[in-house]
């Protein structure tokens, strides 16, 4: 088989496994899998199974606030940053290994490729804010790292210091939400208020450039 022919299996089989990870969610609810340990393995399943509903797209706030709710925040915030890092090394692997050969030949065009290049040049910088951001999905901005050049350290380093802020929010709300008057559930509503205005704003701006251009 040449390069090309086994560059696009590679990629049909990534396909195959989001698509199989998402339709996994019939089955099971992450969510709900978070508290499902016990003893001393409690935590590590937790983490793995946070990991796993970051892979097939279980939306980051629902998975941070159901660890603040079952877990607290002295667990639950330390549980979900390392998650949603791990989470985020796994499709890290799985695009730089079945994806990259078969898409980095489709980087076109001057937006893109000025992202490639600061992605390459100053990956840790550029992938942080990426994370700090608002309005940047999780999961693409995971992929078009592993498309790029950056490398594996920086990525892992800035992705768990840039989600510290909104994940914060959240296992807080959800940590809080037995006492909706409490200081602690107000200031992290209002974090989150703030971060879907942020992200209400980048898409809007996006949706000009893009009608712009």
């Amino acid at each position: 088989m040449s390069a090309a022919g086994s560059a696009r299996l590679r990629l049909v089989l990534l396909v195959v496994l989001l698509a199989a990870a998402a339709g996994s969610l019939l089955l099971w609810s992450p969510a709900a899998a978070l508290g499902g340990g016990s003893g001393p393995w409690r935590l590590p399943v937790a983490l793995a199974v946070y990991a796993l509903g970051t892979l097939a797209f279980v939306p980051k706030p629902a998975l941070n606030a159901a660890a603040g709710l079952l877990l607290g925040v002295a667990q639950g915030l330390p549980l979900a940053v390392a998650g949603t890092t791990l989470g985020a090394a796994g499709a890290f692997l799985l695009g730089r290994t079945l994806a990259r050969d078969a898409l980095r030949p489709l980087v076109k065009g001057r937006a893109a490729t000025a992202l490639d290049r600061r992605l390459t040049e100053q990956g840790f910088r550029s992938v942080l804010l990426l994370r700090l951001i608002p309005g940047v999905p999780f999961q693409a901005a995971n992929y078009a790292c592993a498309l790029s050049g950056v490398r594996a350290v920086p990525f892992l380093a800035a992705t768990a210091i840039g989600v510290l802020p909104g994940t914060a929010a959240y296992v807080v709300a959800g940590a809080s939400a037995g006492s909706p008057t409490s200081p602690a559930f107000l200031l992290s509503t209002g974090v989150i208020v703030l971060l879907t205005a942020g992200s209400l704003l980048s898409l809007r701006r996006t949706r000009r450039a893009a009608a712009a251009a």
